[in-house]
């Protein structure tokens, strides 16, 4: 019954930027983990971001430090990813995920203790 759903996805030029948004619902806990992953075709899927939707926590990968930014509307239960001076090398399926589970997993870039995952959305960055 918990419901994520990613959107936001698209084609743009290299230094372009989008923003994803991810809704949650259906959890009654109102602090979550949410996360954002991301897999090219041909590569593992790799962490990119996440936030803790309580104290808006954030933690990114090196690789998009600086240029991405997760933040929260806590109204709307959604979390957005402003994905800023874009590179081909960002150019994957990009997947929301939600646990609520921080006491006992913490809020990593963890795949396995992410319960519910969105259908993913598609970002491709040309050069």
């Amino acid at each position: 019954q918990v419901h994520v759903v990613e959107s936001g996805g698209g084609s743009v030029q290299a230094g372009g930027s989008l923003r994803l948004s991810c809704a949650v619902s259906g959890y009654t806990i109102s602090r979550k983990c949410i996360a954002w992953f991301r897999q090219a075709p041909g590569k593992e899927r790799e962490g990119v971001a996440l936030i803790t939707t309580d104290d808006s926590s954030t933690y990114y990968v090196d690789s998009v430090k600086g240029r991405f930014t997760a933040s929260q509307d806590n109204a709307k239960d959604t979390v957005y990813l402003q994905m800023n001076s874009l590179k081909p090398e960002d150019t994957a399926m990009y997947y929301c995920a939600a646990h609520d589970q921080i006491r006992r997993y913490g809020c990593t870039l963890s795949p396995p203790v992410f319960a519910s995952w969105g259908q993913g959305t598609q970002v491709t960055v040309s050069s």
